[in-house]
């Protein structure tokens, strides 16, 4: 359920694979983190993170670790 859960939740703040969507949550995300960066975005910030999620999807050592947090809770 995580790993479909995540994503789908992400992609409605608006991190989709098209890009960050027009007057979304993801959208005054971006634009705070610039405006504090002086008009960039960060590699590694919790936008770009998102936003990799949210084109991508989780990659593959991302996917073992939550299955396995996930299903230890679970147990």
């Amino acid at each position: 359920v995580a790993l479909v859960g995540i994503p789908a939740c992400i992609a409605g703040l608006g991190f989709t694979g098209a890009g960050i969507a027009a007057g979304s949550i993801a959208a005054k995300m971006m634009s705070a983190a610039a405006i504090a960066n002086g008009g960039g975005v960060a590699a590694g910030s919790t936008v770009a993170v998102l936003q990799s999620i949210g084109a991508a999807g989780f990659s593959l050592g991302a996917k073992i670790g939550l299955a396995s947090s996930v299903g230890s809770l679970g147990a």
